[in-house]
């Protein structure tokens, strides 16, 4: 069966550990080989552009802590690539340094949050009032500081779709298509707000906003999602596009010519 994998490239399908610990030492036993592939983060960094990945239980990982463990190291992206160790000491923090950010208004431009095992809505290690508990927190807290919240869009996803069966179309973007829906709220002054958005999106959504917001003129690779154009809607049935593949860039969730002074 044709993959479209390059010379010496594969696709990740199960979760298997990255070649790095949190801290970025080199992980023992089975792990991925380190990817050479640019990451958003990269991007970033090469235009000067301030970013952190927040991994609850990231300080404590390694230690004897009562928390060691609870860090989801094949959650954080950033640590199959193989400059990984090179971004810890910048760009890799627990979430308790994200509630600090919060409060001092010291926020990066671009921010990754993942709760730990325990806050994270999965059932086998939580509940999902947990972790709404935990979005609604960090929403506060952000809202507390006027004058950062007036320039704050928060986009609130899950990564699995609970198990239900769902009818939904899934685009044949790549040779795994995209997965069936997820959940996910943008939450800013600048949402347009009680919108439900028919725009075909997925992960590699975020990826596009933040290339657009910060008109980084670039994507991550010749043949990255972050490629596609955004959808063609079609009236009669809005969430399959007209031009497909196409991913959206989430900025139809927002209203960016107007003052963002809602609370």
């Amino acid at each position: 069966m044709e993959t479209g994998c390059g010379p010496g490239q594969y696709w990740q399908a199960v979760n298997v550990n990255p070649a790095f610990t949190p801290k970025g030492l080199v992980q023992k036993g089975l792990v991925v080989p380190p990817t050479t592939q640019r990451s958003i983060g990269d991007v970033l960094t090469a235009h000067d552009i301030s970013w952190k990945y927040y991994g609850g239980g990231f300080n404590a990982d390694g230690t004897a802590s009562p928390l060691n463990g609870s860090y989801c190291n094949i959650c954080n992206p950033f640590e199959y690539e193989s400059s990984y160790p090179g971004m810890v000491a910048d760009h890799m923090r627990d979430v308790t340094d994200l509630f600090t950010d919060l409060v001092k208004g010291t926020l990066p431009a671009v921010s990754y949050v993942k709760p730990d095992g325990t806050m994270d809505g999965h059932p086998a290690s939580s509940k999902w009032t947990l972790f709404e508990a935990f979005a609604e927190n960090i929403i506060q807290l952000a809202q507390s500081n006027k004058e950062q919240w007036a320039e704050t869009a928060i986009f609130v996803t899950v990564d699995e779709g609970g198990g239900y069966y769902d009818s939904g179309f899934i685009q044949p973007v790549d040779f795994f298509g995209t997965g069936p829906r997820i959940p996910m709220i943008a939450v800013s002054p600048f949402s347009t707000g009680g919108h439900v958005s028919h725009a075909y999106s997925e992960h590699s959504s975020f990826v596009k906003f933040v290339e657009r917001n910060w008109k980084l003129g670039t994507t991550l690779s010749e043949r990255s999602r972050d490629n596609l154009p955004n959808p063609d809607q079609d009236g009669d049935n809005a969430y399959v596009p007209r031009n497909m593949p196409a991913i959206g860039d989430l900025f139809d969730l927002f209203d960016f010519d107007r003052e963002g002074d809602r609370d």
